[in-house]
């Protein structure tokens, strides 16, 4: 049983890695992923899986940016030290909203949208937002295209943003990114300023369903710690290639690619649903 798990959160692991920086919805993906692949474990464990094992996908971020987020580097000049703290603090304004809704509602969250319809849908909406963004974009030249240049104004408004992303299938990448984009910040502003607002996010609430999983009298035994182990470690790899992968894509295209695979996805999920 242990090792029919372990392959599963390996699987479980690369999708994580890939969805989770790509606007396509990671925890989207994985709720789906479980309506055909389903591990031999407590629903208390997997709903806490799905999300503590984005703590190996945004340690990749931590990792691959660790200079440019590290404000106490030795390499920086005074003014440079200065800025990477005002980013962190952009960063922080930008969690509030999504920080008290998701701890508020989680449970509620929980009940009524972590189902296979909502994710559908969602995937197919926010797919179109994709696509009518980007044909928008196509005649307009961004107003920020530096970390520096993005106000605290404009990171309270990715906040809000990223609200959005606490129903499943919407995306919490793609959430922020669109909204970045629509008050006038580049792709790759947008882009590395959503994965920096998941470092806070994804470590509040894995912090918080573990807590949950533990609160209803649950422990971890040990194939669950190296399930969760395993699928989190996959995901860290998976994500530092899939990070590098989207910045050198970015350089050269848009984002319209990832609203036609939504759609695509999301109308192929809803008729397996209406049809099976």
């Amino acid at each position: 049983m242990l090792l029919s798990n372990l392959w599963k959160a390996i699987f479980l692991g690369i999708i994580e890695g890939v969805t989770e920086w790509l606007p396509i919805s990671s925890t989207g993906h994985l709720i789906l992923v479980d309506e055909f692949i389903k591990m031999n474990l407590s629903a208390d464990f997997m709903e806490m899986f799905n999300v503590v094992i984005q703590l190996g996908a945004i340690m990749a971020v931590v990792v691959l940016y660790f200079h440019k987020l590290n404000p106490f580097s030795p390499q920086k000049d005074e003014n440079e030290k200065r800025d990477t703290w005002l980013l962190w603090t952009k960063v922080l304004v930008a969690t509030v909203p999504a920080g008290i809704i998701g701890i508020l509602l989680d449970d509620w969250l929980e009940a009524k949208f972590h189902n296979f319809f909502t994710v559908s849908l969602m995937l197919i909406i926010y797919g179109v937002a994709f696509i009518i963004i980007e044909k928008r974009n196509k005649t307009r030249e961004p107003k920020c295209s530096d970390l520096n240049s993005f106000t605290y104004k404009a990171a309270a408004i990715v906040g809000f943003f990223q609200v959005l992303s606490l129903i499943p299938g919407t995306s919490r990448s793609g959430a922020t990114i669109l909204g970045a984009i629509l008050i006038g910040a580049s792709r790759f502003v947008a882009t590395e300023f959503s994965f920096f607002m998941g470092i806070p996010v994804m470590f509040g609430a894995s912090f918080l369903k573990i807590i949950k999983f533990i609160a209803k009298g649950n422990s971890f035994s040990f194939n669950e710690t190296v399930v969760l182990l395993t699928g989190s470690i996959v995901a860290f790899v998976v994500s530092i290639i899939v990070i590098k992968f989207l910045l050198n894509y970015l350089k050269r295209n848009d984002f319209t690619i990832f609203g036609w695979y939504r759609i695509i996805l999301g109308v192929l999920l809803i008729s397996y649903w209406l049809f099976s």
